[in-house]
């Protein structure tokens, strides 16, 4: 595969970008400085804040009352400084405008704000909208429109989703579902280069939020489920040329974890080789392990960090052996990929748990020292805690109680002890594993306020029955191995939105839902938790008790993510898309049978009942408290 075929270059020589964020960075009390500046600020929580937790920014990230990172920051915590916004006046939150994107598909990720305008990628065919919101309603400035290759709509897995963009250096960049990367000029939509980096015919498609660290393009690909082999790419910010390629399986010169830079904390993660050796032969190429989540940056260690997704064929008795380095959290140098650490969160795979989620970088005191953690809320059930600097497991604990395919983890040796009443094998059916193949909670991110130490973890209660089966790979074409049926699991509901305490790993309270909580989460200064729920209520909470503060119904399920922001008239305002699909989400599409509970990958047996909640949608809705 050529990494740089299709590039396109039509750069913009450009001083007025270079003064444009001078005068942004400028405007929020920052230090003016390119897209590459290291200069840290720590954001801590105040008044509010019992635990001593400080979450790293820069410059590069944005002033506060502005979104330029698909994260918020590089931290991504999705907390947002900004406190106009309060528990005493949320309520009187209104409508202020709303925009159609006109295709009614999954929804997910969130808006930019740069300036006075707001940026909106689409579901495929991944136009690009550029909002004026100096002018009522929020008028349009243009639209980009990149044409990707039509191809990718019949091989992307679970819709036609897109992730969002990130913004420096006067650059909009942005994957599109066909495995280009493309750089659009923020101020006239004008393309500035163009990069493909997969092969949409053997099944690779780009689905996450290019992240922009310093001066590179750090993207992953899409596609487990056809047997592609995964991958993180570093491109050029300014040409889009592909820097490095991290393959997530292979030798150690692929997956780029050869010399004594790379440390891994366990044994079971050290030796050489591993990408290939834990592997029957050949079978790491189709092994799987893609990167389609979010990507973390620690500007004063210069790491960055992302988590790898199931392996290659769901059924595990195709792939003995532990299949490094899938469903795994690493820890890479941006400049060149090389990685520094990485743990195995599951080896050898057998429920299709993939890690792909948020790692969020947290300071705070553990067990009387200040340390630099990661804090990841996975699919499997558990909050983990680990030393970002060296990969230690300091803490595994379940935050969805129903979680059984394993009791817990071993902090000494980094392995889960599996429940073994509850691992899948070929030909035979394993009922009742808790969570589901969409674990206990999905891509969507979670939120972390340092006012009040809580993680806020959106999340749903789904079981289900796992039988493993024979399949036989052909390029391009799902390549499974395994019968999924999803059903609710105990107690009366079905989403959650869970309130945790990461210093004391435990959950302090929770917001029971009928319908499973898949959107992201926002936390916010002035105390107000937001989140979404798939039959397309808004809501509002309070971040100390989860009391609900405020809600509005929107005109279909939400899977994305909110943002706050300051409009140019300095007043703080809150956007959220509305737009149902996604895994468990199209099962509010027509072309999903309510009556085949393996439909939709296994889901149909859990959420049939959305047709009767929601439709498909295509809105965007921005929010604030009217002037006085």
């Amino acid at each position: 595969m050529t990494e740089t075929d299709e590039r396109t270059n039509d750069r913009h020589t450009g001083g007025r970008h270079a003064a444009r964020l001078a005068l942004l960075a400028a405007a929020a009390g920052l230090a003016a400085a390119p897209a590459v500046a290291q200069d840290v600020e720590y954001v801590t929580g105040g008044d509010g804040s019992g635990n001593g937790m400080r979450i790293a920014r820069t410059a590069a990230a944005g002033p506060p009352g502005e979104v330029w990172l698909p994260t918020g920051d590089f931290a991504n915590s999705r907390y947002s400084e900004l406190d106009q916004i309060t528990t005493e006046n949320v309520a009187n939150l209104q409508v202020e405008t709303t925009w159609s994107t006109g295709i009614p598909r999954g929804h997910e990720g969130q808006p930019l704000v740069v300036g006075d305008t707001m940026y909106v990628v689409t579901p495929y065919p991944n136009y690009l909208f550029a909002y004026d919101m100096t002018q009522p309603g929020f008028a349009l400035k243009w639209k980009f429109e990149p044409h990707p290759d039509p191809t990718a709509v019949g091989k992307a897995c679970c819709d036609i989703v897109n992730r969002g963009a990130s913004y420096a250096d006067g650059k909009i960049v942005y994957a599109t579902l066909d495995t280009n990367v493309v750089a659009v000029d923020a101020e006239d939509g004008s393309l500035l280069w163009k990069t493909r980096l997969g092969n949409v015919e053997e099944g690779e498609t780009t689905t996450m939020a290019a992240m922009i660290v310093k001066d590179k393009v750090i993207v992953g690909n899409s596609g487990g489920e056809l047997g592609v082999r995964g991958w993180l790419k570093g491109l050029d910010l300014d040409t889009g040329e592909v820097l490095w390629t991290a393959y997530s399986t292979g030798t150690d010169e692929e997956t780029l974890m050869a010399g004594e830079q790379f440390e891994p904390f366990y044994p079971k993660d050290q030796g050489e080789d591993l990408g290939v050796s834990s592997w029957p032969p050949d079978q790491w190429k189709l092994g799987g392990g893609t990167v389609w989540g979010w990507i973390s940056y620690d500007p004063t260690e210069d790491l960055l960090y992302y988590g790898t997704g199931n392996p290659g064929v769901w059924n595990p008795d195709l792939r003995p052996g532990e299949n490094k380095w899938s469903i795994s959290i690493i820890a890479r140098d941006p400049d060149d990929g090389q990685a520094r650490w990485a743990w195995q969160v599951v080896p050898h795979d057998a429920w299709d748990y993939d890690e792909i989620m948020e790692n969020i970088l947290v300071d705070m005191p553990w067990n009387g020292e200040m340390r630099k953690l990661l804090v990841h809320p996975g699919r499997t059930g558990f909050v983990f805690v680990l030393d970002r600097v060296t990969g230690e497991l300091l803490s595994a604990e379940k935050f969805h109680q129903a979680t059984n395919w394993a009791d817990e983890y071993d902090l000494e040796t980094g392995y889960p002890l599996v429940n073994e009443a509850k691992r899948t094998h070929l030909g035979q059916t394993t009922f009742d594993i808790c969570p589901s193949s969409t674990g206990a909670k999905e891509f969507v991110p979670s939120a972390l306020s340092p006012r009040t130490g809580l993680l806020y973890i959106p999340a749903h209660n789904f079981c289900m029955s796992y039988k493993a089966i024979e399949a036989n790979y052909i390029a391009g074409t799902p390549y499974l191995g395994a019968d999924v049926v999803m059903k609710p699991g105990p107690g009366n509901y079905k989403g959650k939105l869970v309130a945790w305490d990461v210093a004391e790993a435990r959950e302090v309270w929770r917001v029971e839902e009928p319908y499973a909580v898949y959107s992201g989460v926002l936390a916010t200064a002035g105390d107000v938790v937001f989140y979404g729920t798939l039959d397309g209520w808004f809501k509002a909470v309070d971040a100390t008790n989860g009391e609900e503060l405020w809600k509005f119904k929107t005109g279909s399920g939400i899977v994305g993510n909110p943002i706050t922001f300051l409009g140019p008239d300095g007043r703080q305002r809150i956007a959220i898309y509305s737009g149902i699909g996604g895994w468990v989400g199209a099962n509010a599409f027509e072309s999903i049978s309510a009556d085949d509970p393996t439909a939709a990958l296994g889901t149909t047996g859990a959420a049939a009942d959305l047709k009767k909640v929601t439709a498909p949608g295509d809105l965007l809705y921005v929010f604030s408290i009217p002037e006085q």
